[in-house]
């Protein structure tokens, strides 16, 4: 104060007891743990905001003033660093809240017959809907309740009641009543068709060249549980089945 009164009450002058988290020589920016809010002016009341740095993720209390952006440790982001960046899970050490997600091992079949997700990969037919091309290109379309199970080797074989049958060709003598499914065990732990006892399907599938009593179905089967409103949509499909082209193998 005593230099601004000396150069005449033109220049030299400091300011004192700066408000609202302000600071500098003119209170003209924002103290040490609160950053500028840009939408405000320096002298409202809430020109400066706290940091808010998170106490676990954050290596320090102090902020960047302009962007409010904390230092945050390995693996940890966010402007309060309070959440894990991607391919980083939280921990429960203060140290390094945020460690790297290890990566998936495929894991090839082993002598009992276990597969993991990461080797099973995804179905490579879509089940969810239900077209003419995907009607056409199978052998068989039938309608059946899955009565029971059992292993036998590498197959488990479902007991089925077939309700209604709406394709079959030559080689496929499918009709209603009592028939046998079979499917690979590894396809079954991919779930891939996805089979429960007691419940209703509808089943699309090729001719298997393995001589096997019954229908066998794979991965490029299609099995959905099966509704009662999709009975005009299968009708319509019997009746355009002429448009249908030869199945590839």
């Amino acid at each position: 104060m005593e230099l601004f009164k000396l150069s005449g009450r033109v220049s030299g002058g400091v300011c004192h007891r700066c408000r609202h988290n302000t600071a500098g020589r003119h209170c003209h920016y924002c103290k040490e743990g609160f950053y500028r809010d840009s939408n405000n002016p320096i002298t409202h009341r809430k020109a400066c905001k706290a940091c808010d740095c998170h106490p676990v993720g954050a290596s320090g209390k102090t902020c960047n003033q302009t962007t409010g952006q904390c230092p945050c440790k390995d693996g940890v982001t966010g402007i309060m660093c309070n959440r894990c960046a991607k391919g980083y899970q939280q921990s429960r050490s203060p140290i390094a809240p945020c460690i790297k997600i290890p990566e998936p091992v495929p894991v090839r079949p082993n002598g009992s017959g276990g597969y993991s997700p990461s080797y099973c990969g995804k179905c490579r037919v879509n089940k969810r809907r239900l077209k003419l091309v995907k009607y056409c290109r199978r052998d068989y379309a039938l309608v059946a309740r899955v009565i029971n199970k059992e292993v036998l080797g590498e197959y488990t074989r479902y007991d089925i009641q077939v309700t209604n049958v709406y394709k079959r060709t030559r080689t496929v003598r499918v009709r209603r009543g009592g028939e046998q499914l079979w499917v690979k065990n590894t396809d079954l732990e991919c779930k891939c068709p996805k089979i429960k006892i007691g419940k209703e399907y509808l089943i699309l599938g090729r001719t298997d060249r393995r001589k096997r009593p019954g229908l066998v179905i794979s991965k490029q089967s299609i099995v959905i549980e099966w509704r009662s409103d999709w009975q005009k949509r299968m009708r319509r499909f019997m009746k355009k089945a002429s448009k249908c082209r030869p199945s590839r193998y």
